[in-house]
């Protein structure tokens, strides 16, 4: 059983700079109720260090409540979840797979981990870009400063000096008639 990487991809979020996944999303793919994968987790707690499992406070909940598209309009009511929910990193989400033993699990887990790999290379080639950029940007400001002052001597070379004691034609500006 193949899983499309935008699916999975769709439920990536990023909370405080780390990529997680919701263990409602988790267990949806895995074929489980949310509540049997937490009885897992819970079960295997030693698995999953603070890295690897994180259990949001009220920001990092509101954070992820920004990212939820599906979710209703922010309101007093519905501000938090009914079920904190987990949230699993990468690893966490790679260790899941030592406590849900089936043969799905081990098919999501494999493209849970593909997809994970694709986003941290457009990570790289993102920051790769940046880089790029920020280096033409430095390269073609040093360029149009030679050039700025290049013209600027041209100028002074090509006008010309005119006397000191030469007077002056045009018509007065400051006459009141």
């Amino acid at each position: 059983m193949k899983f499309q990487i935008e699916k999975i991809e769709a439920m990536i979020y990023t909370i405080q700079g780390q990529r997680v996944m919701v263990d409602s999303d988790l267990a949806k793919l895995y074929g489980v109720e949310t509540k049997r994968l937490k009885e897992q987790v819970k079960r295997n707690i030693d698995r999953f260090p603070p890295d690897f499992l994180i259990e949001p406070n009220l920001s990092q909940l509101a954070d992820l409540r920004s990212q939820i598209a599906t979710l209703d309009q922010l309101t007093s009511e519905n501000y938090v979840f009914k079920h904190t929910p987990y949230l699993f990193t990468e690893n966490g989400v790679a260790m899941l797979s030592s406590v849900l033993q089936s043969k799905q699990a081990i098919q999501v887990n494999i493209s849970i981990m593909r997809t994970f790999t694709k986003l941290r290379s457009f990570m790289a080639l993102d920051n790769s870009l940046k880089d790029e950029v920020g280096q033409f940007k430095k390269n073609t400001n040093q360029l149009f400063k030679i050039v700025f002052e290049r013209m600027d001597n041209l100028e002074d070379q090509i006008t010309p000096k005119l006397p000191s004691n030469r007077k002056k034609i045009g018509l007065r500006l400051d006459r009141k008639d």
